[in-house]
């Protein structure tokens, strides 16, 4: 564990298999996080996120302690998340059953509305906004789920779409539009996320 004024990515260049536990304990559930929202499965999530992991793992054997260092973690593992996302719907030979797939990310996302009328309506409404992220296309859905979910910036989005920062942004507003007529919402960005 990084103790003592010890960042994460000092630990990473001093030793990565302490620096990379480190790293698993901190992003693992931001990666798993988007990833199911991006598959809206949580057990493509699990299978995704291992495989992320690994890649990630395997890369920092390879880098050089200065590399480790200098790493943005966070935007770092989004992006080989993004890629290993990406191989994933390439390689893919049939679309899974989205129905069950969306029931079950829908049912997966805590929900802390305090009376049963309005835990039925937030249920409701979470389980509108996964199917119409699932509806978005690749291209508006993932910077929809990076900069609304997952909470990244702007420039961390464009970083892990590989983009300038304005085509970032535009992607976002694009999806937002869409997923706005989708849900049939007039309401902002910020208020149609989950």
């Amino acid at each position: 564990m990084a103790t003592n004024g010890q960042t994460l990515t000092t630990l990473l260049a001093e030793d990565v298999d302490a620096g990379f536990t480190e790293l698993v304990r901190i992003h693992a559930s931001t990666v798993h996080a988007y990833l199911h929202r991006v598959s809206g499965s949580a057990a493509d999530a699990d299978d995704l996120g291992q495989d992320t992991l690994l890649r990630a793992y395997t890369a920092l054997r390879t880098y050089p302690p200065q590399r480790r260092r200098d790493l943005h973690v966070r935007t770092w593992l989004l992006t080989i998340a993004t890629n290993v996302w990406r191989n994933h719907v390439r390689t893919r030979t049939r679309r899974p059953d989205t129905v069950a797939r969306l029931d079950e990310a829908a049912g997966a996302w805590a929900d802390d509305a305090p009376g049963p009328e309005e835990h039925a309506a937030n249920a409701e409404q979470r389980r509108r906004l996964v199917i119409a992220l699932t509806e978005l296309p690749e291209r508006h859905r993932i910077p929809v789920v990076l900069r609304h979910i997952v909470g990244l910036s702007y420039a961390e989005v464009a970083q892990v779409q590989g983009c300038p920062v304005g085509t970032a942004k535009a992607q976002v507003a694009r999806g937002v539009v869409s997923l706005r007529s989708l849900l049939g919402d007039t309401d902002s960005p910020e208020e149609v996320t989950a």
